[in-house]
């Protein structure tokens, strides 16, 4: 390259000389900073002069004691000070005006009188999205302004400890919460709670517990999503907290549930569902109760139009009673997961399940078919070939496919009935020593397979 077009090249690209940063316009600067917690958007703002109370405007402020000095179980009084010096200052010299999200989390240093104030101090300033998470050994009342903010469209509270809930709750402008770790004491307090969200749309409640709560409602009629995750922590039993939490939602889109049923949960109308996962990991204590909750949970999900489905769920089809008398027809459903390997006694609800959907377009089987289990083609042939076969399933995906006998009966079984099949994905499992060979024989084996639909197509990928 010549000096002439060298020169224009350093000229026009920024090489040498004058900094690009330092001319980007606040409105850049401003997006950029608003990706680091506070702590770090104040360092970087003192690199410059001009920049040095940028970071006053943003329209974030995140404060995490594990950023300020590290993960670490013990903090001498001089750090508590410091930390806390850092937080008001923050506080004093921030335009709050501009304030939209609060996020503050004290998973070391916890005053509540210190916290209590933070957070008031960002509800004083019509905060929108607030996010606060306590580490505290003992129930702690958060600030009653929190619950009757009007200018709060997001809310998400972790404390692993009893929430104490005030007398007055209404979130007028609440369209997401996310509660974690809680403890719900008592059936009033936590009815106000769920009844004083109006316009919520998202709602999510991860790892709670309700102690000695007999009967909830959630009756949201704007709600769009629900997740509820209720796995034991470690260290914790499974018993039934026996609960009852009634959900109405007329408008729900997509509902997600992980846990081993402690509580009895009802759902009711969810007519407009697109989207479900119930997500049963294993019956351990009390199996006939929790067989008979899961089935009374995928009744509620029958208008949806995808599933996703776990081995406790299945399993919970095979133990409970009269099967067929307990299967919806899912009318809407065209497209159906299962998460886990398929077992050999989930065989006869898995076919159960696929005649109660007429609809069905594709099938997914995420984690293969369990390899300790041995089918022939009489077994499949004993049930009869599920209506969807013969008229709307279109693709099958097959996970961790080693080629054994198991897969291939599966695999004939679905060639011969499935009359409009389109297209079978199988993922063969890799890291197997040894099983190349297997599969490779596998492949040749299903090509030569008599199709019922010509145009199927068999893709290994």
């Amino acid at each position: 390259m010549g000096n002439c077009k060298r020169k224009k090249f350093h000229e026009r690209h920024n090489v040498e000389g004058e900094d690009v940063i330092s001319n980007l316009p606040d409105s850049v600067l401003h997006h950029i900073l608003s990706f680091l917690p506070t702590k770090d958007a104040v360092r970087f703002c003192m690199f410059s002069t001009r920049w040095k109370y940028l970071w006053t405007s943003l329209p974030n402020i995140d404060l995490d004691d594990l950023l300020y000095f590290g993960e670490k179980n013990i903090w001498s009084p001089h750090e508590r000070t410091c930390y806390m010096n850092f937080v008001e200052r923050v506080l004093m010299l921030h335009d709050m005006s501009n304030l939209k999200r609060f996020r503050l989390s004290c998973r070391v240093f916890f005053n509540a009188s210190y916290v209590n104030e933070w957070v008031s101090t960002a509800v004083r300033h019509k905060v929108q999205e607030l996010d606060i998470c306590f580490f505290v050994e003992e129930p702690f009342g958060l600030p009653c302004c929190i619950f009757t903010c009007e200018s709060l469209t997001a809310l998400k509270i972790a404390m692993n400890c009893v929430l104490k809930l005030p007398n007055c709750i209404s979130f007028p402008s609440l369209k997401s919460l996310q509660l974690r770790f809680v403890t719900f004491m008592e059936n009033y307090s936590t009815q106000k709670l769920f009844s004083g969200c109006p316009v919520l749309q998202e709602l999510a409640i991860l790892d709670c517990e309700w102690m000695n709560l007999e009967s909830i409602t959630i009756s949201i009629p704007t709600l769009k999503s629900l997740t509820i995750d209720e796995l034991p922590c470690f260290g914790k039993t499974d018993d039934l907290n026996d609960c009852e939490i009634k959900i109405y939602a007329a408008n729900l889109l997509s509902f997600k549930y992980i846990g081993n049923l402690s509580n009895d949960i009802f759902l009711y109308n969810l007519s407009s569902l697109l989207v479900a996962s119930i997500h049963i990991p294993n019956l351990c204590e009390r199996r006939n109760e929790i067989a008979r909750r899961g089935v009374k949970l995928l009744r509620g999900v029958h208008n949806a139009k995808s599933v996703r489905l776990s081995n406790g769920t299945i399993e919970s089809l095979f133990l409970a009673e009269n099967i067929p008398d307990h299967f919806p027809i899912f009318q809407n459903l065209t497209h159906l997961e299962f998460s886990m390997e398929i077992e050999n006694h989930t065989i006869g609800a898995l076919m159960e399940l696929l005649q109660s959907s007429p609809n069905l377009e594709s099938l997914v089987f995420a984690k293969g078919l369990d390899p300790r289990i041995f089918l022939c083609e009489d077994d499949w042939n004993l049930k009869s070939v599920p209506k969807c076969f013969l008229s709307h399933l279109k693709t099958v995906d097959l996970h961790n496919f080693l080629g054994n006998d198991t897969e291939i009966c599966f695999l004939e079984f679905l060639l011969k009935n499935a009359l409009v099949l389109e297209r079978i994905n199988i993922c063969c499992y890799k890291n197997l020593l040894g099983n190349s060979k297997k599969q490779e024989k596998g492949r040749n084996l299903l090509n030569m397979l008599p199709r019922g639909s010509r145009g199927c197509a068999i893709v290994f990928l």
